[in-house]
C-alpha cells in the first residue's frame, strides 16, 4: 500500500527527497500526495458525495489504490459563508471513518479545529492532525496533539469562514503570513509538539483575495524559507474558477473543471520544494509530482 511509513527517527530525509519531511509519516523521494475526503453534505468542490460514512471509507480506499499517500478526512466545510456543524455531528462524521480507513492501513489525516475531534480521531488511528486555524479555534488543540505526539499542520487563519473574507488586508501578503505563521509555529513548539512534527499551510483562500492567491503560490519560496514542511492545498478553489471562467460569458468553471489546473499548480509547488500537496483527485497528481521530482534531480547520465 502507499501509505506505507518507511521510518520515522530524525537522522534527516532519504537522499533526493524534494523538501523537508515530516516525522511520522510517509517520505517517499517526492513530494507528497494527500486525498480529500470531505465528510460533509457542503463542501464547495463536492459537497455531499461522500458524506454517508459508508462512501466516505470506500472513497478514502480508492485515493489509497490511486497512490495517495495519506487521506485527509474533515467533517467541517470551510468554504466562505459556511457554518460549523456541532461537536456531536463533527464527530459522528468523521470519527468512523478514520477508525475504518486506519484499520485497512491507509495513513490518515484527520481535518479539523476541535481538540476533541482530533483526540477522538488520533483514537481511532489518524496519523496527522491538519488544523486550518493553526491551533487558534482551540486553545486545547496543540496540548492534545502534543499529548498524542502526533505531527500537526498549521494552516495561516485569521477567523472562521462566516466572516473570514472580511480580513483580507495585509502591507505584503507573504510577508504578512510568513510573520503571522512563526507565532503558531512557536506556540506549537511550546506546547510540546517536536519540532519534526510540524508543518506549515499558507492559508490559500483562507481570508485571501485571487490576487493573495498569486501572489502566496508565485512566491512559495519564502514560505518554504520558514524551514518547515510546506502543504500546499490548492485544490479546486474558487481563484482556479476565476481564471478559467468562460471568456464570453464570465461564469467561473465548476470545481470539478479545475483539476488540470489543480494539477499544474502542484507540479509548480512540487518543483518549489512543497512537501505535501492535498487535491481532490490522485493520479495526476501523482504524475506531476513524480515529473517534478526527476526534473528537480541531478543527472545520472547520459540521456537515452
Amino acid at each position: 500500500m502507499s501509505g506505507a511509513v518507511p521510518g520515522t527517527g530524525t537522522a534527516g530525509p532519504p537522499e533526493g527527497v524534494p523538501a523537508r519531511y515530516v516525522a511520522g509519516l510517509p517520505q517517499p523521494e517526492r513530494t507528497l500526495v494527500m486525498g480529500v475526503v470531505n465528510v460533509t453534505p457542503d463542501s464547495f468542490s463536492d459537497g455531499g458525495a461522500w458524506y454517508e460514512p459508508r462512501d466516505a471509507v470506500d472513497h478514502g480506499l480508492q485515493l489509497v489504490a490511486e497512490g495517495a499517500d495519506l487521506v485527509d478526512v474533515g467533517g467541517e466545510s470551510t468554504r466562505p459563508g459556511a457554518q460549523r456543524p456541532s461537536l456531536d455531528e463533527e464527530l459522528r462524521r468523521v470519527v468512523p471513518v478514520v477508525r475504518e480507513l486506519a484499520a485497512a492501513g491507509a495513513v490518515v489525516s484527520v481535518d479539523t479545529m476541535r481538540a476533541a475531534v482530533a483526540g477522538q480521531a488520533l483514537d481511532a488511528g489518524a496519523a496527522l492532525v491538519n488544523d486550518v486555524s493553526g491551533g487558534q479555534a482551540d486553545p486545547d488543540m496543540l496540548r492534545v496533539v502534543a499529548a498524542g505526539q502526533a505531527p500537526v499542520v498549521l494552516m495561516h487563519w485569521r477567523g472562521h469562514s462566516a466572516d473570514m473574507q472580511k480580513r483580507t488586508t495585509y502591507d505584503d501578503v507573504v510577508a504578512d503570513v510568513v510573520a503571522e505563521l512563526r507565532p503558531r509555529v512557536d506556540a506549537a513548539l511550546d506546547a510540546g509538539i517536536q519540532p519534526d512534527r510540524i508543518a506549515v499551510d499558507p492559508g490559500l483562500g483562507f481570508a485571501k483575495t485571487w490576487d493573495h492567491n498569486w501572489t502566496l503560490l508565485r512566491r512559495l519560496d519564502e514560505i518554504v524559507a520558514l524551514d518547515y514542511p510546506v502543504l500546499v492545498a490548492a485544490s479546486r478553489k474558487t481563484f482556479l474558477g476565476v481564471l478559467l471562467a468562460d471568456p464570453d460569458t464570465g461564469e467561473r468553471r465548476a470545481p470539478t473543471g479545475r483539476d488540470a489546473a489543480t494539477d499544474a499548480l502542484s507540479t509548480t509547488a512540487a518543483m518549489r520544494r512543497s512537501w505535501c500537496v492535498r487535491v481532490h483527485t490522485v493520479p495526476a497528481t501523482l504524475d506531476a509530482v513524480r515529473v517534478a521530482a526527476r526534473l528537480g534531480a541531478e543527472p545520472v547520465g547520459p540521456l537515452r
